[in-house]
């Protein structure tokens, strides 16, 4: 697979994970609505979507070594990335309770995760264990800050 759209698909299917499952679980902690949370994920999908694309856009033209077909892959990899990973988030809320969607999307996101950091270190010849760890870890610390976040503003603003 070429370069560019490794870094594009890599990194807009590991926002999507992370952005969307922290947002999901904060938005229920502090609303318990599933409009919210629908919204919340439309809104990802769209918006950080093309801001990631964007910011992959100009972080590969601030290096001379790309070019600008190199640069547009990427860019269009990381959106369409994003997006299509971020829309499968949809689903369970669409088809469970919240709270089942939830554990739901919690899980499908940290195995996508984990599926996607072992074919990274694989390819790098990297120990699999220590980065799909260290990946889950950080996913995890998302999702937990961001449960305690939507508490708090339950508890302040509602």
């Amino acid at each position: 697979m070429k370069k560019s759209l490794k870094i594009g698909i890599c990194f807009g299917i590991t926002s999507g994970i992370i952005t969307t499952l922290g947002l999901m679980v904060g938005l229920t902690a502090g609303t318990n609505s599933r409009l919210a949370v629908i919204g919340g994920i439309l809104t990802i999908a769209i918006a950080d979507a093309f801001s990631d694309a964007l910011g992959i856009h100009i972080s590969e033209e601030s290096d001379k070594k790309n070019s600008e077909k190199a640069i547009w892959e990427s860019t269009i990899a990381t959106f369409l990335a994003k997006f299509v990973f971020a829309m499968t988030f949809v689903v369970p809320v669409l088809l469970f309770s919240l709270q089942t969607a939830i554990f739901t999307n919690i899980i499908w996101g940290l195995s996508a995760l984990s599926v996607l950091s072992y074919i990274v270190a694989k390819q790098q010849h990297e120990s699999k264990f220590k980065a799909v760890s260290e990946h889950l870890g950080i996913a995890i610390l998302v999702i937990i800050s961001t449960y305690y976040v939507g508490e708090w503003i339950a508890k302040t603003f509602l």
